[in-house]
């Protein structure tokens, strides 16, 4: 029996709340690998925000083909991985892209607070939203072999 999800299935799962996992290649080194809040919707890009300045901002740029991972943590495992390219990275905007992110990985009221505590980061244009497209998937749902826990 195969382990694969359906594209349904693959594109529901990375849809659902998990903490993503990015891969970016990096000249002269082995790829930069880190954890990101993210948005998906079936059918669309994977969004999400980060620092300008910081290492995988400055490695960000539209063409650049990554990696991108969802998993589960507890048994039965499963995880979605895509490959694709970055299609866009732009300045943030707060209400638009970074407070819907907030509230996904804190809700409301944490996801508030936590705003506030980096506002000036924001309202300066330190953050950038990037999106990818996902083009190759490779994906495993252990409950197809061991069913549910």
């Amino acid at each position: 029996m195969s382990t694969a999800m359906t594209k349904k299935e693959r594109e529901s799962y990375l849809s659902d709340l998990h903490v993503g996992i990015l891969s970016i290649p990096e000249d002269g080194r082995g790829p930069l690998t880190a954890p990101v809040w993210y948005a998906y919707a079936p059918g669309g890009e994977i969004r999400f925000t980060t620092e300008r300045s910081s290492r995988k901002g400055k490695l960000l740029v539209p063409g650049r083909r990554v990696s991108f991972m969802a998993q589960s943590e507890t048994p039965p495992y499963k995880y979605v991985s895509v490959e694709g390219p970055v299609t866009l990275v732009e300045t943030a905007d707060l209400e638009r892209d970074v407070r819907p992110l907030a509230h996904r990985y804190l809700g409301k009221e944490t996801g508030d607070g936590y705003i506030e505590s980096f506002r000036g980061m924001y309202e300066r244009g330190e953050t950038i939203l990037v999106k990818i497209r996902p083009e190759n998937w490779l994906t495993v749902d252990y409950a197809k072999l061991y069913g549910r826990a």
